[in-house]
């Protein structure tokens, strides 16, 4: 999907690595539960990368594949510190800003479409994907908005992102070291978002 986040991580990796590469893009309106894609990727999320006839799922996962694969140019640091910063970068938003990210999408550009259903047909709806977890957050985000407590968590965890780039950039160039690296990577999508 072009507005995924995880799918601008995948892409962003891709074209640092300066690789050609075939894109199959998702509408994210429900195809992304049909049999055929969740043969490829059972959480139904997006992105998935095909190569050489592997199955590679989780943008994350996806972005250290890519570099481990394709080692130049490298975008992991060197220095052992500073590889720890870009793994805990990594980490950290996929645990607390992915799950806001979740959040704050369903309670702005993408609260219409589920909030002009009925309950029942909303509930049926958000049954469907695999990750229920990523429900809950949808859930709250179309029927409570950023003003609930799941709102304010997520408004919480962007603060804190925002709160790692100013820290980490006072270090150094970059999120973790001297080197634009994954981690940079993994945050791009957020902040622009």
């Amino acid at each position: 999907g072009y507005t995924s986040v995880c799918a601008q991580k995948a892409r962003l990796t891709l074209a640092e690595k300066g690789l050609e590469w075939e894109s199959h893009v998702m509408a994210l309106n429900g195809d992304h539960l049909e049999p055929a894609y969740l043969k490829l990727n059972p959480n139904g999320v997006v992105p998935t990368l095909v190569h050489d006839g592997n199955v590679i799922v989780e943008s994350t996962v996806i972005m250290h594949y890519l570099d481990d694969t394709f080692p130049a140019p490298p975008l992991m640091p060197r220095h052992p510190l500073d590889r720890a910063r870009a793994h805990l970068f990594t980490k950290l938003i996929d645990e607390y800003i992915h799950p806001a990210c979740i959040v704050f999408s369903f309670a702005t550009a993408n609260r219409a479409p589920l909030a002009g259903l009925s309950k029942e047909e909303r509930d049926a709806q958000l049954a469907r994907a695999p990750l229920k977890r990523q429900s809950g957050y949808k859930r709250a985000g179309v029927e409570e908005g950023i003003n609930s407590p799941m709102g304010k968590e997520a408004t919480q965890s962007f603060e804190k992102l925002l709160k790692w780039i100013q820290q980490s950039t006072e270090r150094g160039p970059w999120l973790a070291g001297a080197d634009f690296s994954l981690a940079d990577i993994a945050a791009t999508p957020y902040v622009l978002r």
